[in-house]
């Protein structure tokens, strides 16, 4: 350990920002991981300016950073190796505005996502980034990884709900780019190059995030499908009969319906099981009445065209709690997948199932009586998730496991990751979805941003 820098540390934040020994090793490396971090210490900050501190102690003293968010993530994008310092903004987790005229929220980068969620809502207005890990996933951590969730359909991914950002560079430059409006063509935008980064090119410390109306008519259904082409019919049907208000269009393959519930005392079935496919639909709206009589018309009409085949409409707040846990037991799939793992990719939707197929084919040779998968995912925004098993956490398993599920992406141009991030995990595989000349043009970008490589060493690349 360097002494020398971590006394440096401690004046510049505080015995209280600065964690070592035990504090830092009674951490998870990673959510999906029970090791511990390895790091040499985690460093607190309060403020933009304390960042911008530890930046420049950093980078005189060429010591390599690791950002922390919520830990949340599923690539292995913020795991620390013992000469690694984590910077870590739980400490920077203060909403300093919500303004509903405007549609803005001016937030810390360390604040959950949960709080802005409750904290939009109290002002009547809706932040429409969602995902199962929102009690602990943050603003900086979503932003850098332009999280996506289970309203993209809607709203777009993080991308699209930060209209500003500051940032700090490895050098401790601090850029402050609190753009609050949604049109400023006024040159670079220069946010673009902190958000889905991974904490490569500079660490977010506040954003600028645009709210919307909060919409006070809920309706969701979870409905039984027989064949997977008509997935797609049902898709345009919803949206077309909705008329925009379509918020969320999830998809169960049987895989995940049987391990969930079927095979679980958690969740009591919706829907009649034994069904290959399994959607979960809501809609958003700002009248319940009209809203609720059209989404049980639209419903009506995606049976009469034989699209599904039963279905289960929630007619409360805790009937749409009880279908929503049953999409998002992410923690169950990781308890009965042990050693788990998670894949996280996109294509279009039409070859979803013949991809899928594959991917479980050649799993299931390559691993015969110990291989176990499950399928689900945001397929309305063509994003496919597995959760997996291959019976060992043995490295060489693990990465042959990998190879099979992104080769069988190169046929359909799809991507190994949808809003995830690359991390470690998916580095090699990279050119699966990107070219040479758009990796040469990232490492030139890293280059000039962080000349030293200080920022989240050995992610992405």
């Amino acid at each position: 350990m360097n002494e020398q820098l971590i006394s440096q540390f401690e004046a510049s934040l505080g015995s209280a920002g600065v964690l070592t020994g035990d504090d830092v090793s009674s951490r998870k490396a990673s959510w999906l991981s029970e090791d511990p971090c390895e790091a040499m210490a985690i460093l607190r900050p309060s403020t933009t300016d304390d960042v911008a501190a530890v930046m420049r102690l950093c980078f005189e003293a060429d010591q390599p950073v690791i950002p922390l968010g919520g830990n949340t993530g599923l690539v292995e994008g913020t795991r620390a190796g013992s000469a690694d310092v984590m910077l870590s903004l739980e400490r920077m987790n203060r909403i300093q505005r919500i303004d509903a005229m405007s549609g803005t929220a001016i937030v810390e980068a360390g604040v959950p996502l949960q709080t802005i969620h409750d904290r939009a809502e109290e002002a009547g207005m809706l932040f429409p980034l969602d995902l199962g890990a929102r009690g602990s996933a943050t603003a900086g951590g979503t932003i850098s990884t332009n999280a996506g969730g289970n309203a993209v359909i809607r709203y777009g991914m993080m991308r699209e709900q930060v209209l500003g950002l500051e940032a700090v560079l490895a050098d401790g430059t601090v850029v402050s780019s609190m753009n609050e409006m949604l049109k400023n063509n006024a040159g670079y935008d220069l946010k673009q190059l902190f958000i889905g980064t991974e904490g490569t090119l500079g660490i977010v410390t506040r954003a600028v995030l645009r709210l919307r109306p909060d919409m006070p008519s809920r309706n969701t259904a979870m409905v039984a499908v027989d064949a997977f082409d008509k997935i797609p019919r049902l898709l345009r049907e919803v949206e077309a009969g909705l008329g925009g208000t379509l918020s969320a269009f999830e998809v169960l393959w049987k895989d995940f319906f049987d391990t969930v519930v079927v095979d679980s005392s958690t969740h009591a079935p919706p829907v009649e099981q034994g069904f290959p496919f399994y959607v979960l639909i809501e809609a958003r709206g700002g009248d319940q009445a009209f809203d609720e009589e059209r989404f049980h018309r639209v419903l009506e009409s995606a049976f009469e065209k034989d699209l599904v085949t039963d279905a289960a409409i929630a007619n409360s707040g805790a009937q749409r709690q009880a279908l929503w846990a049953i999409r998002d037991d992410i923690d169950g799939l990781v308890a009965k997948l042990a050693p788990a793992m998670a894949f996280d990719v996109s294509l279009p939707i039409t070859h979803a199932n013949d991809y899928t197929s594959a991917v479980h084919r050649r799993l299931g040779e390559a691993f015969p009586d110990v291989y176990r998968g499950t399928t689900f995912g945001h397929l309305g925004d063509s994003n496919v998730h597995f959760m997996l098993t291959v019976g060992t956490s043995d490295h060489a398993a693990q990465k042959q496991a990998m190879k099979i599920v992104y080769e069988e992406l190169q046929p359909y141009g799809g991507s190994i990751s949808a809003e995830h991030g690359i991390g470690t995990e998916k580095r090699e595989f990279l050119g699966v979805s990107r070219n040479d000349t758009e990796i040469e043009l990232m490492r030139t970008l890293k280059k000039a941003l962080d000349p030293k490589g200080l920022l989240n060493p050995g992610k992405v690349f």
